[in-house]
């Protein structure tokens, strides 16, 4: 008994150094978390182009570039496909094929320029009220990605965003042509995957801006988006702040297509 008890102090002595001691994974733990801040300019034109009753075309094209205009960071390209399940429920399905520009293109053994390819699924929910117009749209991805180091391979992990979006009308009582809006939104990012180690929470973004409805086809939007997130180490994180600015484009083919076959002449 006397040998026992002995033995269990002896190892908790022994895991008690052990804890007290660096861990060997981060040798040269910091004190507190390094926050590192970068400037960016993202514009993006987005795409909706109705084809049938319920079924649209969807699209997002983006040019981002780093440190505000001075380099390239991503061409960032969406297709896919939308079905209206309701006026207060659509189903979006498709593929993403951006390009990342390497951080460090003069290092040795780096491609300057890698691509992405995903899958990706949306569901987005609507809320309308007397004038504000809330949005609830989850999306996945399934993400092939890479290292910028050359011949690195492609490693499969998920994607899982929340975002939480609204429109309000300023000078209008509802969201029509000439109307000016306030719109905002924060989306969170979560990813997993075998090669995800610590940054589970990948991104949060958080966007306030104003929009402009030109006519029902045309919408601009501008404002400024801040992002939280890991950089390079579970110690150090990164604040970026961005100016974005997007049209919207929509186009309704079946409508028209109903028009010229009951005869009606459509007025431009």
């Amino acid at each position: 008994m006397k040998y026992a008890i002995h033995l269990l102090l002896t190892l908790l002595s022994l895991s008690i150094t052990v804890l007290g001691q660096e861990s060997p994974l981060y040798p040269e733990k910091p004190s507190e978390k390094v926050i590192k801040n970068s400037a960016e300019m993202w514009t993006g034109f987005y795409t909706k182009y109705r084809l049938t009753d319920k079924l649209f075309y969807y699209g997002e094209y983006h040019i981002r570039r780093k440190e505000f205009l001075k380099e390239m960071g991503q061409i960032y390209l969406r297709f896919g496909a939308s079905y209206i399940v309701n006026k207060n429920f659509e189903i979006t399905g498709g593929i993403v094929t951006p390009f990342y520009w390497a951080p460090n293109p003069e290092d040795p053994n780096i491609d300057k320029v890698v691509p992405q390819f995903r899958f990706w699924q949306q569901f987005l929910f609507i809320i309308p009220f007397d004038r504000l117009k809330i949005y609830h749209q989850i999306r996945t991805e399934q993400r092939w990605r890479r290292d910028y180091l050359e011949g690195s391979e492609f490693v499969l992990t998920h994607r899982f965003r929340y975002k939480l979006l609204a429109y309000y009308p300023l000078n209008m009582t509802k969201l029509e042509k000439n109307a000016i809006f306030l719109s905002m939104y924060e989306e969170i990012f979560i990813q997993a995957g075998k090669s995800v180690i610590y940054d589970h929470l990948e991104d949060n973004r958080v966007f306030v801006g104003l929009g402009y409805i030109l006519n029902e086809n045309i919408q601009f939007q501008s404002g400024y988006q801040w992002t939280y997130r890991h950089k390079e180490s579970p110690f150090v994180y990164e604040n970026r702040h961005m100016l974005r600015f997007s049209v919207y484009h929509n186009l309704d083919f079946y409508n028209k297509k109903l028009q010229k076959n009951k005869g009606v002449k459509l007025v431009d």
